[in-house]
């Protein structure tokens, strides 16, 4: 069974860039990557698709606008450097939009939206509204209030899959510092081979799964596998690509094998 080839049909599409997909190794923005993800996705709204980012990076800009040696392990830390950079991190998503005549939108989303009805319902209106006006909504963690479990999702490829599932999205894109899952970790094992498609999430691709490879970033692949089951319980695919070149996406949504595919048995 072709799995990939209803990517082509999907018209409300989720993608998360990670950390380390936005910056370069010594931690500063790259911003020739940026200005081809905001040119991939305003194409992909010119083509009437709805699209929704969830942008990771805040805290890593914000460490770097306020001159740290590193990325801040604290709890404080953090919430000071995500204070700063995600309005950094805003402003030049705002500017590079810009140049393709596309609006965007800053929302700042905690656990506990995605719990309250009340907060969930007001939260899916406001983002299909946005859509509606032809906005482009960038979402992130509120990582300035977010310290208590009541309110923290541990990681923003649990939170892109959230928000797939609170706006009944069809397709979870995650860009990462890795190509796909592999059947054991390419890092150790030379003879590793990409998974083109997983169609059923069991304790042998959990096991597979392993932790964030980057001092940058937070998820590991087995974030991954737990956004794919959070995404398919809600009738969405998603795809674990590279993000090293965001026209990646339009390779995906061509049915092209990139990455690899958390399939929902529908086709």
């Amino acid at each position: 069974m072709d799995y990939r080839i209803g990517l082509k049909n999907h018209k409300r599409i989720i993608i998360k860039v990670g950390t380390t997909s936005l910056t370069h190794p010594n931690g500063k923005l790259d911003l020739k990557r940026i200005d081809n993800l905001a040119w991939v996705l305003s194409d992909l709204k010119n083509q009437q698709k709805d699209i929704i980012l969830v942008s990771s990076g805040a805290i890593a800009v914000g460490a770097d606008r306020l001159s740290l040696k590193k990325r801040p392990r604290d709890i404080i830390g953090k919430q000071a450097a995500s204070a700063v950079g995600q309005a950094v991190l805003m402003q030049i998503y705002e500017n590079f939009f810009m140049q393709y005549n596309q609006k965007v939108a800053q929302v700042l989303l905690t656990k506990d939206v995605f719990e309250n009805p009340l907060k969930r319902r007001n939260a899916k209106n406001t983002i299909d509204k946005l859509i509606e006006l032809g906005v482009i909504p960038i979402v992130n963690e509120n990582d300035t209030v977010a310290t208590e479990e009541l309110y923290e999702i541990s990681d923003n490829d649990t939170l892109s899959a959230y928000v797939c599932s609170l706006i009944d999205g069809d397709l979870l894109i995650i860009l990462s510092d890795i190509d796909g899952m592999y059947t054991k970790d390419p890092n150790l094992h030379p003879d590793a081979e990409i998974i083109d498609v997983v169609d059923k999430i069991d304790d042998k691709i959990k096991n597979i799964a392993g932790g964030s490879s980057t001092e940058l970033g937070t998820g590991g692949m087995i974030t991954k596998v737990t956004a794919a089951q959070i995404a398919n319980s809600s009738g969405a695919d998603m795809v674990v690509a590279s993000g090293e070149n965001p026209n990646v996406i339009f390779d995906i949504l061509n049915a092209e094998k990139k990455g690899t595919l958390f399939a929902v048995k529908r086709y």
